[in-house]
């Protein structure tokens, strides 16, 4: 649950209610009150009709927490959490899925229809892509090869996450690379190049070049299911696999 806010004391004896200059004056030292806990102006109170499961930002708190989990640990918070709306229609939380020591770190956006259903990412069509891609630079799911995405619950009608949504989900996607400690991290469309490089860019403007998330190398290319909508972009995205064999072989 929600942090409380801190109590603030009625006025004492005297006239009933406060006159303007006094309410103003316990106003502005709630605020620095809740300034001094950090929950300022994060903090807000909720509406009625507002779920206790569902606060609207991310906590410090919950962060940190985060940040300090293991692997079941981990797991176990993600199975679990309802800190956006996207749990409500969830038939299951997809963690996650591959080598936990792996060299190799590939970021897509959210799970799918079949993805929900089977709790794993990449099973669909796009899923099926991404394992021949993977092949192709010799490479195979499982196999120094971790799979995640930025959410890990299903947008309702597969639609790109919102930012709130992918912002309470960010902890968990940190602490899952800080565990796997790749040597490379491969970003599967806009929304995870958006959420891993706070750069509202274009995948062309951003492709053939190496970025950096948090000290780890960082290659752009397109999402398996934006390649089976565009199948002349299918060269393009050889190519950023290719480019990033050749990163892989200069890192080891």
């Amino acid at each position: 649950t929600d942090c409380a806010a801190p109590r603030i004391l009625s006025c004492g004896p005297g006239p009933r209610g406060c006159n303007i200059t006094r309410a103003a004056a316990v106003s502005r030292r709630r605020e620095e009150i809740l300034k001094e806990l950090g929950l300022w102006p994060q903090w807000r109170l909720k509406s009625s009709n507002e779920s206790n499961d569902t606060p609207s930002v991310i906590t410090d708190d919950r962060r940190s927490s985060i940040l300090r989990m293991d692997w079941q640990e981990l797991k176990t918070s993600v199975a679990t959490c309802k800190a956006c709306p996207l749990h409500e229609k969830r038939s299951q939380a997809v963690f996650g899925v591959g080598d936990e020591n792996a060299d190799w770190l590939f970021i897509g956006e959210g799970p799918g229809a079949e993805e929900d259903a089977k709790g794993e990412p990449f099973v669909g069509q796009a899923g099926k892509l991404l394992d021949s891609m993977l092949a192709a630079i010799g490479l195979k799911r499982g196999e120094n090869v971790y799979i995640a995405n930025v959410v890990k619950c299903r947008p309702p009608g597969n639609r790109n996450p919102e930012a709130s949504e992918a912002q309470q989900c960010e902890p968990y996607l940190e602490q899952q690379i800080a565990l796997i400690q790749p040597k490379l991290i491969v970003a599967l469309g806009k929304v995870a190049v958006q959420n891993l490089l706070k750069a509202d860019a274009t995948i062309a403007s951003l492709r053939g070049r190496l970025h950096d998330y948090q000290g780890i190398p960082l290659i752009v290319t397109y999402h398996p299911a934006y390649l089976l909508r565009n199948l002349p972009d299918k060269a393009k995205a050889w190519a950023d696999l290719c480019f990033a064999r050749k990163t892989m072989r200069e890192l080891q």
